[in-house]
């Protein structure tokens, strides 16, 4: 069988709240991907896959699933149990990447640069909750849930009222959710590939949106309400640290392949570390795939070289970690 022939499942959907991007991006990657292979199928995350994959004779399958069960190891440690290679980060890297809290210990145990944080949760009550972000905080904050992505639930906050409705929403999407100091300034991201001199950043990114507005979902998935300006326009010393401590969050969380490290750089210069995505966005608005061509690799080359790196861990065998 050369490469070319390789069976590629891509899979998306699911009951996550990002199941739409999931759709959008897999359609995208499956386009790509026939530029290069023969054999290549969209499967929907629902009762019919597991008859599906191991029927289908598939030899990768690449997952384009956004927020869980997708994106935090669910997926990935059932792929691991049908005994199918998979482009992407294993079962603990995403497990973890996708809990907000748990990556944070691991940033931190990283010494990377990280937001004051409060971690609250349903049985302490809003009112109570309120208080104790108050006290350690105050109410400029920025509040999340902790296991979704795509800032899906996701409050700026400046007053006590803000924040009282911000974590009534963020507990909507689960049981904690963590309230950081904010700090106002550029959003940034930077794409980590990783090659076999070891994982490489792509060009910093600036994410620009209009004025009194941030990235949020609408201008992460509308045309033409977000500009990426590539390389950001920052001095050659931030640039070169923002890139260092992408590739660090990137290894602290144990990722494979890809990841996308977000930041935000203050007026003051001061950088913080928000989060970091083991599955980036690959929908025409998406900023992974800019960075790429920032290291010479279109679309349709970079979801080839995700392939093959899954195909050449299947032929090492378990435990190969290329």
């Amino acid at each position: 069988m050369t490469r070319a022939d390789a069976r590629i499942a891509v899979l998306f959907g699911g009951p996550s709240a990002e199941a739409e991007v999931s759709r959008s991006s897999a359609q995208g990657v499956a386009a790509a991907l026939r530029e290069t292979y023969a054999n290549v199928e969209v499967l929907a995350l629902d009762d019919a896959l597991t008859a599906q994959l191991t029927g289908g004779a598939f030899d990768v399958v690449f997952p384009v699933l956004h927020g869980p069960p997708g994106e935090d190891g669910t997926l990935q440690g059932y792929l691991e149990i049908l005994g199918l290679p998979y482009v992407g980060s294993g079962v603990q890297a995403s497990a973890v990447g996708m809990d907000k809290v748990a990556a944070k210990l691991a940033f931190a145990a990283a010494g990377l640069p990280l937001a004051d944080q409060v971690v609250v949760t349903r049985d302490t009550g809003i009112s109570e909750a309120v208080s104790r972000v108050q006290v350690a905080l105050g109410t400029q904050v920025v509040v999340k849930p902790t296991g979704q992505g795509s800032a899906l639930g996701v409050s700026i906050v400046d007053n006590a009222n803000d924040l009282h409705s911000a974590l009534t929403e963020a507990l909507s999407f689960g049981p904690r959710a963590l309230v950081e100091r904010r700090l106002d300034g550029r959003e940034i991201t930077v794409g980590v590939i990783d090659t076999d001199d070891g994982p490489k950043a792509f060009d910093v990114i600036e994410i620009v949106t209009p004025e009194d507005s941030w990235y949020d979902y609408e201008h992460r998935y509308t045309k033409g309400l977000s500009e990426h300006v590539m390389p950001a326009v920052l001095p050659e010393a931030q640039t070169a640290r923002l890139q260092a401590f992408a590739v660090a969050a990137h290894v602290a969380l144990g990722c494979r392949d890809l990841s996308r490290a977000d930041f935000v750089v203050g007026d003051d210069a001061t950088e913080i570390l928000l989060e970091v995505n083991t599955m980036p966005g690959m929908t025409p608005t998406s900023n992974y795939p800019d960075g790429a061509r920032s290291f010479g690799l279109g679309f349709a080359e970079l979801v080839s070289y995700f392939v093959e790196r899954a195909l050449d861990r299947a032929r090492m065998g378990p435990g190969s970690e290329l």
